[in-house]
């Protein structure tokens, strides 16, 4: 179990470096509210970060 925790914990911060290497410090800006949003449940915060999220994706 705690591997589990390790292996997701390592794709996180993997992904994370990924979405700041190819679109800068606005990607993490908003991989950061998708993530808090989704952790405290609060639709309004994910969305918008998700909504940044597409916008860069979409360029």
């Amino acid at each position: 179990m705690p591997f589990l925790y390790v292996a997701v914990a390592a794709l996180a911060i993997g992904f994370e470096q990924l979405v700041q290497w190819k679109y800068g410090p606005m990607g993490i800006v908003a991989f950061l509210a998708l993530s808090i949003g989704i952790k405290a449940r609060n639709t309004m915060i994910g969305g918008i970060g998700a909504v940044i999220l597409v916008m860069l994706l979409a360029q």
